[in-house]
């Protein structure tokens, strides 16, 4: 069976990893998912992934991170864009959706997978992959 959003299973994994309290989960990989990876870690979401080799695109283990208290860092995940409805955003709507709320927006622009941060910074608008809180 083909799943028709990867990147909706990837957030799952890792909302439903952490409300378990697992310490890690694996994510089928793919270059998106790497780059999704790169910034929950460069952010502080995630203490940290790798990458586990097979016989087909790889796989990703995000390792989850938790505070004192044993509570997830990761609060919330959720999709924007998706297969059936894409949402595009320009780096001021990113910026301003993101503005007084915790959590950062990840886009996937032209010049590469960013936070709404950094698209505002370089001025470039792309499609609205999740928001993290």
């Amino acid at each position: 069976m083909s799943m028709t959003d990867p990147i909706a299973d990837m957030l799952t994994r890792i909302r439903n990893g952490s409300k378990a309290k697992m310490k890690a989960v694996d994510i089928p990989g793919s270059k998106l998912k790497r780059e999704i990876a790169r910034i929950l870690k460069d952010r502080k979401y995630i203490r940290d992934y790798i990458e586990l080799p097979d016989n087909k695109q790889g796989i990703i283990r995000v390792y989850l991170k938790y505070s004192r208290e044993d509570e997830p860092i990761i609060r919330g995940l959720r999709r924007l864009s998706r297969p059936g409805l894409r949402k595009y955003v320009s780096a001021e709507e990113a910026f301003h959706y993101a503005t007084g709320r915790q959590g950062i927006m990840i886009l996937s622009t032209s010049s590469g997978v960013m936070t709404n941060e950094e698209a505002m910074q370089r001025k470039i608008g792309g499609e609205a992959v999740c928001v993290v809180w």
